[in-house]
């Protein structure tokens, strides 16, 4: 709740005397500038005197006033802080008690009294005008935030007046006092509500929905009276009225007397459950006064709170604790099921996680204000804390501990009643998370022991997971693979071989394979699974047993049977068929078959009827639970996720057609053309080998078929996903175009259809009835009406384009539509239309010859915007003239000239009438009069002589020349002008009205816009010319002929929130980082000038009158980052939208057709138009940032986070209704112990500072569990409001005009729609501003996933949730750690799996930020790489894939993981084909094979191995982008853009990412090592060292690249294949091409990249860091070693598994050595196995030489320096002597030396793969001993980097194998806590000690 004002004393409630000279001296200063008290005083105080805290904002506040009684707030302050911490034992409490006590010293002789002459005195009469200035009466006359912060300042001066004057305290103020004291708990600070306030209810609060709303919750008198078993009191119990009354009472107040919740959960959520239930109610209600709340509101809210409680008692088969008595008040029931619901829920922390946790029964037992949360949410969360202690930060095996998965489905069996109630703590739930430790073992910081069991799933690493999860595809593709090869072999090759006999007997052996594919699987869910069998019903465990029975015994029968039917058998099939006995019939095999097949008939016939699936798998009956056992194990989730009809035949037939297509190619491309070639080489027999064969005797060569297929078999699995983006492409732009998409995309196009616009604007944006409709129509209003109201959103629009310096002053002006008509008859449309229409018609009527009126204002009235143009002119320029006139004379000239202009026209004798030639002399003088008038200020008498000439220059060219009888209207006017003032001697036209003009708005936009009509030629056809301000339009008029939903009005429309999480991102960039500049001396400032330099031109054209411009320029320049300013911006348009439409839905056609809004703001009507509509934004929209540390930030003495505190703390006094929730970490004492509490913190912005809301304490650390961003959203979740939660990221931005249309996609949740399916996740379309390459995915990419495939989920943020919906089942994303790394896409997993429906919406938009740089952008790609890695081995993935029908099940496969293990396979493909072509090279085999007749004919063999270089360069996956551009922006641009992408090397940067995704996705489901990288999002002007690149890029992409680069060369080199082909070219290409992006693309993309200079400091730099010595503490930039082992840490954490496959891959190095070695001249053709065993010899040598000069170095190196130079000189001329001897006398040469170099260097990696991750440093933080030894020391046997063996403290039979790191005088490094910072620190090893780790 909010801060309190003071906290009484116990016993008379007077602190003691002042300790300040027991205070005086103390160790240390708080170290803060001068210029920074206020912060200081109030904002940095330690958090164990949090209490304090309002006392001194109330010292600050009233400074200005009394500077001595701000001193005494200040001294009684100190004073409360020693009384509460006497021996400053708490954390900074010492340093901030001496600077307050320094302060106060300072100020005690500075400051004397100024009211009195005694303090007392003085006090005491500064509060008594305080009160009666700003108190006394003021109830009625101020908000209720101010009388809050009143109240508040008066709380405190009473308790600082009661400490200073005793007891002599006058009556009159104690009278006032109690006066505070009664309405002060009535202003205490609000969210959204005022529900105590006193005095005129704000404007919400006469809301009759908020009122009814209010009426339901205080229907509390039939509830029975609670006897609250604690010494504490409610909140609102504390004070009771003098007249008798108490405080508001209602049904949550009843709810926390039985419950024990605390006070601020329960204020939120009486907010909360208000809010919801009038909006909810509103929208049933056609009548505006009301007092009651429907029951069908309140019954549609329980339906929406208890449908997943319900489902979850169905599921168990137990009763509902819902009970409704006959003779009760349902509705009442029903709120406070609700209320405890919201209740519960906001209390859970963590739990919330845990959807079923609620499902438990809970009793009635209040034990104190705190008692839910000590006896029910923290006992679970300590269980979940340990089970997290486990994850050992995230190194260890998921399927060690318990996750909030397994904890959660704990609940899903009827295990969980046994917790009871109270909770049993010593239920299993509970007992197996307790720590364990064996006899005599260290505990350490980690939980260990006895564990439970996983339940239902365990996440093991292993690819196989790839195959348990989507096993029907595999089986359908590699059956498919069989059965075309069988086709293929056959002698005709042809599809119609099938109906061949004894084809198709072979083609049935498929079935023998899937049985065998069958047992895989049916094993791999026995031993997966296995660690999760403890947990598991004994049905679940049998269903196992029985169907890896099962699969055994078909994978018997079906041999059996398919080796009877066989004639002739031989070998195999001789032995089964023997088995089979007498059962040799065809008829056998042919039954097995059917009767294998039956389940998989069953399972395509309930395909074909998916609402009969989804009933039976929804269904808890026991009978239909039972028929399904065997299909799927019974589960709570994952059931019925079967579509309508129709959108299965949409996604089966875009499968079946893909499919088709993609077999089609692999049949015909890649298997047919192979099958020739590889019949012949199987007939050859080769017995020459190049090397040493160690089976020269296999038969038909198969290692060659190996190599030459195995490329191919990858291409075939693998290629299904280019086939996918070709079919994505097509039916995407289809799509798109069908949905309108692209429809205006062009400033032409805009102009060709603007006249619609409007109207499309009424259909789609102005909630209309049909009977006003018709009304409107009918009276000939409705243009003029929709007219209107379009320009009041298009104005805004336009205006905010301006504010955002999107376009100048002269294009908004160009773009806005007048907000009133006026007199004028014609529709005034945007001056950009109407541009040069008035010069042309000037210029078609000058140069008309002819006499005929009729033909030229035929040529004008055919163009309509030039008829309206000329029209308008016209009356325009008459109320102009007519309004500047003063005198009733000069206006009657006027009116006469206008008459006779009418006249002739009706007459059609205007050509007779009227010179037309004179006209441009009459323009050029009326654009001078113009620009004058628009030009004037308040300084008249400058312009208005200038002005009167020019008029009288107009009137006389108007008279004399233009008009043919002007003379005649002129001399009338004299000489009525002479009758009637014959004795005054004036000049016409010399009198005007400009004094009362000048204050006429309205006026003076006319003449603005007669100006532009008459000047603006052809420019305006480029207006804007700013390209986004052009796209933001042309979008905005395209989406309003796009299909959405009509627009409710604001009152009626769904309320909304919007959630944005913010760790320590940018807010605001500072003044230094925009001036700091870069080596080349480019700062950021600098490089946005020259990108956006229009935009600057705006601003500077914007803030001309702004004397200091910095904090203008950091905004410009945040508004143009990625940073927290450009989000709340975006997103606070949201509120300015609703308050334009509620005006709009509220005013009455006359003030909207006047132009009600360009009124005066303090018209009455105005204000309460305001105030109403600010009011109903308020219901309907929140908007809360979760900055998890701005407590942090806020006491934090580093100059950034004071900067972040400072920023944000600006946007919440920028923004009233922004609010900022965040995690506040005290310090209190609880039983004599002083410990960390936590709490859930929402603030508001107040006056200066921040107001706290709510305060909700948490039963520990929330972001200890799970993953960051999911817990700092999850704690921020419970202050959201609304039914639909918009999620946004801190790198998004919004746009006006797009906030117009929240109120259209918010309505698709409530929509009508088949089967009566709600949607439960609404997708948006993003609009990325960093750049092009994301355009693809976010649109056509999209769009395809939500229809036809119906697999979208939620990929990032800015998804619109069903908040009701999610709320109740986990939340918005999942959390646990590692698993849930990509937690975004588990929160669309998990509305799937429960029912949910995800759509997709591109009628609206929202801006996205992505990363901008060659290393963000492989950052962010290594995360998603990690995080589809984790998605891989969980088990929504796993139950997805198993869940979904077939068809969409592929959908899923390869738009999620897939992806990733086909992007993993391409570059597999590339190693397995160039092995297999070095095994071909250097064995001989490809010689003997080419050579060979036969095949040198044969072309077959050269098309199919061509095949897979086209999946190299990746062409085909741009295909999407552009189809996208195409479609939005016309195939001309969309081409263009392709080539000017390929010129700018997308290609390259494609193919680089390429190796990012194999490589961390690969990674990570061997070894795991997932984690958030933090990737910046800044603006890229700094060059990265090639050291920085070499750290992120070696082990996935250079050491690679150079991998490949050998293997090409070594294929070049030793290689004969295709040397006269093309082809052959093309192939290598492709792979050189490879080669090239991945060691160059880093370099290519980096700033200054190719400069020389920085080359050398590159260079440099990189060879230092080389060279610097690792260990504990140095961290890996700064030295190589240090880095090898972060680079190694996955493998120290990986499983034996992990281990032995990374030993199997590295040891395809050794091939190089053994193929080469042969190919050496000095082995003189030798073929013997000694050749590559003497390799080894010199292997060893090498290794020796340099072990011994390493050793020498280290032992002589410093004492024997000569001994040293001597051994060196030896080695050396041994070296020389030894080539010599191998030259002349082995026969040595030059080209041996550098193929030795290839041979023997991959070996040399392959022992570093293999010997570097067993020695790396292993010292923990805590619970490792480190052991100290002296005697080897003594006989200097230990050296620095030795191994020494010591004996285990914990298990002396171990011996432990340490490094040592340091020796005697050696400083050693190491980082002092790594859980908090990187914070190093250096010792100095002591004498005689080795440190060792």
């Amino acid at each position: 709740m909010a801060s309190t004002s003071g906290t009484k004393f116990p016993g008379d409630g007077v602190p003691p005397k002042s300790l300040s000279k027991r205070m005086t001296r103390m160790a240390t200063m708080l170290d803060v500038s001068e210029d920074d008290t206020t912060a200081v005083d109030s904002e940095l105080v330690p958090s164990s005197l949090a209490s304090i805290a309002p006392i001194l904002r109330v010292a600050n506040e009233i400074e200005l006033e009394n500077a001595r009684v701000a001193y005494l707030c200040r001294f009684y302050a100190f004073e409360k802080a020693h009384k509460l911490d006497p021996i400053s034992s708490g954390r900074g409490v010492r340093q901030f008690k001496t600077y307050l006590l320094h302060r106060l010293q300072k100020e005690e002789v500075d400051i004397k009294p100024e009211l009195a002459s005694t303090d007392q005195k003085e006090i005491q009469k500064f509060y008594q005008k305080f009160y009666e200035d700003k108190i006394e009466g003021e109830t009625h006359k101020r908000k209720p935030e101010e009388m809050a912060k009143l109240c508040q300042i008066a709380s405190v001066l009473y308790d600082v007046l009661r400490t200073v004057a005793s007891d002599k305290v006058d009556d009159k103020v104690n009278g006032y006092a109690k006066e505070v004291e009664r309405i002060k708990y009535h202003y205490i600070h609000y969210n959204i509500l005022p529900l105590d306030a006193l005095g005129t209810s704000p404007a919400i609060m006469e809301l009759p929905e908020i009122k009814a709303a209010l009426n339901a919750l205080r229907k509390v008198s039939n509830l029975p009276k609670v006897i609250v078993q604690s010494s504490g009191i409610t909140f609102r119990d504390r004070y009771v009225l003098e007249e008798g009354d108490r405080a508001t009472y209602d049904l949550l107040d009843w709810l926390w007397s039985v419950f024990g919740f605390q006070e601020g959960n329960v204020a939120n959520q009486r907010e909360h459950l208000i809010l919801l239930l009038a909006n909810v109610d509103i929208r049933n209600k056609h009548h505006e006064n009301y007092m009651q709340v429907d029951n069908h509101t309140v019954k549609h809210l329980m339906d929406k709170f208890f449908k997943n409680y319900s489902s979850w008692c169905a599921y168990l088969h137990c009763g509902s604790n819902l009970k409704f008595p006959s003779n009760g008040d349902r509705q009442q029931l029903e709120l406070l099921y609700i209320g405890l619901y919201l209740l519960i829920w906001g209390e859970a922390s963590n739990i919330r996680f845990m959807p079923e946790f609620s499902g438990g029964t809970l009793q009635p037992a209040h034990h104190g204000e705190e008692s839910f949360l000590r006896e029910v949410v923290t006992p679970i969360y300590q269980v979940m804390r340990k089970e997290a202690r486990r994850n050992k930060g995230g190194t260890a095996s998921h399927s060690t501990w318990r996750n909030y998965d397994d904890l959660n489905e704990y609940f899903w069996s009827d295990k969980c009643f046994k917790l009871g109630w109270p909770m049993n703590r010593e239920a299993d739930f509970f007992v197996h998370s307790e720590e364990i430790h064996r006899k005599n073992e260290i505990p350490s910081q980690d939980t260990v022991g006895k564990r439970r069991p996983k339940t239902n799933f365990v996440e093991v690493r292993t690819f196989w997971h790839l195959y348990r999860s989507f096993d029907r595809m595999w089986i359908f593709f590699i059956l498919a693979f069989q059965a075309m090869s069988i086709i293929a072999w056959s002698p005709s090759g042809s599809l119609t071989a099938i109906f061949d006999g004894h084809v198709f007997k072979s083609v049935t052996s498929i079935f023998i394979t899937w049985a065998l594919l069958n047992f895989v699987q049916a094993s791999l869910d026995m031993v997966l699974s296995c660690k999760a069998w403890g947990s598991l019903r004994y049905t679940q465990i049998l269903r196992y047993i029985l169907k890896f029975a099962a699969a055994a015994v078909w994978v018997v029968v079906l041999p059996i049977g398919y080796s009877s039917s066989v004639h002739n058998p031989t070998g195999l099939v001789k032995y089964f068929s023997d088995w089979a006995g007498n059962w040799r019939s065809q008829s056998f095999y042919s039954y097995a078959v059917a009767i294998y097949m039956m389940p998989n008939i069953l399972a395509a016939l309930l395909f074909v009827l998916p609402p009969l699936r989804r009933h039976m798998e929804r269904s808890n009956w026991r009978i239909v639970v039972l028929l399904l056992w065997w299909a799927q194990p019974k589960l709570f989730v994952g059931r019925g996720m079967h579509e309508d009809m129709f959108s299965l035949l949409k996604y089966s037939l875009f499968w079946i057609l893909l499919l088709m297509s993609k077999l089609a190619f692999s049949y015909y491309v890649e298997i047919l053309p192979l099958i020739g070639p590889t019949k012949l080489i199987m007939d050859m027999r080769i017995g020459n080998y190049e090397w040493h064969e160690f089976f020269p005797n296999v038969r038909h060569n198969i290692g060659v078929v190996i190599s030459i297929w195995a490329p191919i078999v990858l291409v075939y699995f693998m290629d299904t996903q280019i086939w996918y983006a070709i079919f994505s492409t097509v039916c995407g732009g289809i799509h798109g175009a069908f949905n309108h998409l692209g429809e205006i995309r062009t400033l032409g196009m805009l102009r060709s259809r603007f006249e619609a616009v409007p109207i499309a604007f009424s259909e789609r944006l102005v909630p209309n009835s049909k009977e006003d409709s018709k009304k409107d129509r009918l009276d000939g209003s409705w243009e003029r009406k929709n007219i209107a109201k379009f320009s009041q959103v298009w104005n805004e629009f336009i205006n905010c384009m301006r504010l955002e310096d999107l376009i100048s002053n002269k294009e908004r002006d160009l773009l806005l539509v007048p907000y009133s008509a006026g007199d004028v008859s014609v529709v005034q449309w945007p001056p950009f239309l109407l541009a040069s229409k008035i010069p042309i018609a000037l210029d078609m009527a000058k140069d008309f010859k002819g006499k005929d009126d009729s033909y030229l204002f035929k040529k004008i009235k055919y163009d309509d915007y030039m008829k309206a143009a000329v029209i308008e002119g016209y009356e325009t320029l008459k109320d102009i003239l007519y309004d500047l006139l003063d005198e009733a004379g000069e206006k009657m000239i006027i009116n006469q000239i206008c008459n006779e202009i009418d006249t002739s026209i009706a007459q059609h004798t205007f050509l007779n009438d009227f010179r037309m030639s004179e006209l441009p002399q009459l323009n050029t003088k009326l654009e001078k009069l113009l620009n004058l008038l628009k030009s004037i200020d308040q300084n008249v008498e400058l312009y208005e002589a200038q002005i009167v000439n020019v008029l009288q220059d107009i009137m006389e060219i108007i008279t004399q020349d233009v008009m043919t009888n002007g003379r005649i209207i002129m001399e009338r006017s004299h000489q009525q002008k002479q009758d009637n003032h014959n004795d005054k001697k004036e000049e016409k036209f010399q009198k005007l009205n400009l004094q009362h003009l000048l204050r006429d708005r309205s006026w003076k936009e006319k003449v603005v816009r007669l100006y532009l009509l008459i000047t603006v030629k052809e420019s305006a056809i480029n207006v804007p010319m700013n390209l986004d301000a052009r796209r933001r339009i042309t979008f905005f008029a395209n989406s309003l002929f796009m299909n959405m939903p009509s627009a409710p009005k604001v009152r009626n429309m769904l309320s909304f929130s919007v959630l944005t999480p913010y760790y320590k991102e940018d807010v605001l960039y500072s003044e230094d980082e925009l001036n700091k500049e870069n080596e080349d001396g480019i700062s950021i400032l600098f490089y946005l000038q020259r990108i956006y330099p229009d935009e600057w031109n705006n601003f500077l054209e914007r803030t001309k009158d702004v004397q200091e411009k910095t904090d203008s320029i950091r905004q410009w320049v945040s508004y143009r980052g990625q940073t927290l300013f450009r989000t709340v911006r975006g997103m606070m348009y949201y509120r300015q939208a609703l308050e334009l439409q509620c005006f709009l839905d509220m005013a009455e056609d006359s003030a909207i057709l006047g132009g009600y809004r360009t009124d005066n703001i303090n018209h009455q009507n105005q204000k309460a138009f305001a105030a109403r509509s600010q009011a109903v934004a308020d219901i309907k929209f929140t908007y809360v940032v979760s900055c998890q540390v701005y407590g942090a930030q806020k006491k934090s003495g580093e100059s950034r986070d004071r900067s972040c505190y400072q920023n944000i703390l600006n946007l919440m006094l920028m923004y009233p209704s922004l609010r900022v929730a965040y995690i506040d970490e005290r310090d209190e004492t609880l039983n004599g112990k002083t410990e960390k509490v936590y709490y859930s913190v929402l603030v508001k912005g107040g006056d200066k500072l921040d107001e706290e809301i709510y305060r909700i304490k948490l039963p520990g650390p929330p972001a200890d569990i799970g993953e960051g961003k999911p817990e700092n959203q999850n704690h921020a979740i419970i202050f959201t409001r609304g039914e639909a939660l918009q999620t946004i990221d801190m790198n998004q931005d919004n746009y006006l005009e797009e906030a117009f249309k929240m109120r259209n996609v918010l309505e698709e949740l409530v929509k009508p729609r088949p089967a009566n399916r709600k949607p439960t996740i609404l997708g948006l379309r993003e609009h990325i501003f960093t750049g092009r390459l994301e355009t693809s995915f976010v649109t056509i990419g999209q769009r395809i996933l939500a229809s036809p495939l119906r697999v979208r989920f939620h990929y990032g943020h800015p998804d619109i949730f069903d908040r009701i919906f999610h709320l109740t089942r986990g939340g918005l994303s999942k959390a646990s750690k590692g698993i849930n790394l990509s937690e975004d896409i588990f929160s669309g997993y998990n509305s799937i799996l429960r029912g949910g429906f995800i759509t997709h919406h591109e009628y609206i938009q929202v801006g996205k930020g992505r990363d901008v740089g060659m290393n963000q952008i492989s950052q962010f790609e290594a995360k998603v790489s990690n995080g589809n890695g984790e998605q891989t081995l969980s088990r929504d993935v796993y139950r997805l894939g198993r869940r979904f029908d077939f068809y969409r099940m592929l959908s899923f496969y390869f738009t999620t993981v897939g992806f990733y293990f086909s992007s993993m396979v391409t570059v597999v493909t590339v190693y397995i084909f160039l092995y297999g072509r070095l095994y071909l090279v250097l064995s001989g085999l490809e010689r003997a094979v080419l050579e060979d007749p036969s095949i040198h004919q044969s072309k077959g063999l050269e098309a199919a191995l061509a095949s897979q270089s086209v999946f190299q360069l990746g062409l085909l996956l741009v295909l999407p982008m552009v189809m996208e551009i195409g479609l939005e922006r016309g195939f001309r641009t969309a081409l263009a853009d392709f080539i000017i992408m390929q010129l700018q090397l997308a290609s390259v940067f494609f193919t680089f990412q390429l190796g990012t995704k194999a490589h961390y996705y690969g990674r990570t489901i061997l070894h795991g090592g997932s984690k958030y990288r933090a990737t910046g999002r800044g603006f890229v002007v700094f060059h990265a060292k090639f050291a920085d690149n070499y750290r992120l890029y070696s082990r996935s992409h250079f050491v690679k690249g150079l991998e490949l680069m050998i293997l090409l060369i070594v294929y070049q080199i030793y290689g004969t294949s295709y040397r006269s082909s093309n082809l052959y070219l093309f192939i290598t290409f492709s792979m050189w091409f490879l080669v090239a992006s991945w060691l160059f693309a880093p370099f290519i993309f980096n700033p200054s990249g190719f400069e020389w200079q920085k080359t050398v400091d590159d260079w440099t730099d990189w060879k230092r860091w080389m060279g610097n010595r690792g260990g504990i503490g140095i961290q890996p930039d700064r030295s190589w070693e240090s880095w090898w082992d972060s680079e190694q840490e996955h493998l120290k954490h990986t499983d034996i598994r992990g281990r032995v496959l990374e030993i199997i891959i590295a040891c395809r190095f050794l091939i190089y050595q053994y193929g080469i070695v042969y190919h050496l001249n000095i082995a003189h053709h030798s073929k013997s196995i000694l050749v590559y065993g003497l390799s080894w010899v010199v292997m060893a040598v090498v290794l020796m030489v340099l072990k011994l000069v390493s050793m020498g170095r280290r032992k002589f190196g410093t004492d024997f320096q000569l001994m040293f130079r001597c051994l060196k000189g030896l080695l050396f001329f041994g070296f020389v002597s030894v080539m010599a001897v191998l030259f002349v006398v082995c026969g040595l040469t030059v080209t041996d030396l550098f193929a030795g170099i290839l041979g023997f260097m991959p070996t040399g990696w392959a022992f570093l793969l293999v010997y570097g991750p067993s020695m790396l440093p292993t010292l923990n933080l805590t619970g490792d001993i480190v052991l100290l030894e002296r005697i080897s020391t003594r006989l200097g046997l230990v050296g620095h980097g030795d191994v020494v063996l010591v004996t285990s403290p914990l298990n002396p039979k171990k011996l432990l194998a340490k490094r040592v790191l340091g020796k005697e005088g050696d400083l050693v490094s190491f980082v002092i806590d790594p859980r908090i910072n990187d914070k190093c620190a250096t010792v100095v090893v002591s004498k005689l000690i080795q440190h060792i780790c």
